[in-house]
């Protein structure tokens, strides 16, 4: 099933019409309808958005329907990479039916996660593999190294940026999956 078939029949089961998503979303009623036809893609922060709105984790929008082995073998994850973004994610997990999500994401040098800090409910903890972190949880800033980890409660604001001259790259473990 394609995303914006997964959109439209997600949208259809919690009974909202394009103008309720749109409302919930922030963007219009007519980016909605190209969307769930497949005539353009979201951006990463529309696909959060949606996903927000219609109460799922965005990964929900890329897996497949009878996924169920416990390997996830590195040259099958899922891959959520939008156009005109410097950030990649790889799903580690199987899929999103268990009580934690884990993910590796990969953000270029001078990038960022999100334009406005993210909220969603659990926890999370990161480990840095490669690369400098600065991350904002609420007030609080915070530069990561190789090797460093970060455990915080995600419903606290929080924003990820890669300040290093190479790729950032990290595992994510959230519980309850989120993204």
């Amino acid at each position: 099933m394609m995303l914006g078939d997964k959109i439209r029949t997600k949208r259809m089961e919690k009974q909202l019409t394009l103008k309720d998503l749109a409302k919930r979303t922030g963007v219009t009623q007519g980016f909605l309808s190209q969307v769930e036809r497949g005539l353009t893609d979201p951006s990463i922060t529309s696909l959060r958005r949606i996903a927000h709105a219609l109460d799922v984790p965005i990964f929900y929008f890329l897996m497949e329907e009878d996924e169920s082995s416990p390997v996830v073998r590195k040259n099958e994850r899922k891959v959520l990479k939008f156009p005109d973004s410097h950030l990649t994610f790889e799903l580690l997990s199987p899929d999103l039916n268990r009580s934690l999500e884990m993910m590796m994401a990969r953000l270029e040098p001078g990038a960022v996660t999100c334009d406005v800090p993210l909220t969603h409910p659990g926890e999370e903890n990161i480990l840095v593999l490669q690369g400098q972190m600065k991350i904002q949880i609420g007030d609080d800033l915070q530069i990561l190294e190789e090797g460093d980890s970060i455990y915080y409660y995600s419903g606290i604001p929080h924003k990820i940026w890669s300040i290093g001259t190479e790729d950032l790259v990290f595992i994510s473990a959230i519980t309850p999956p989120a993204f």
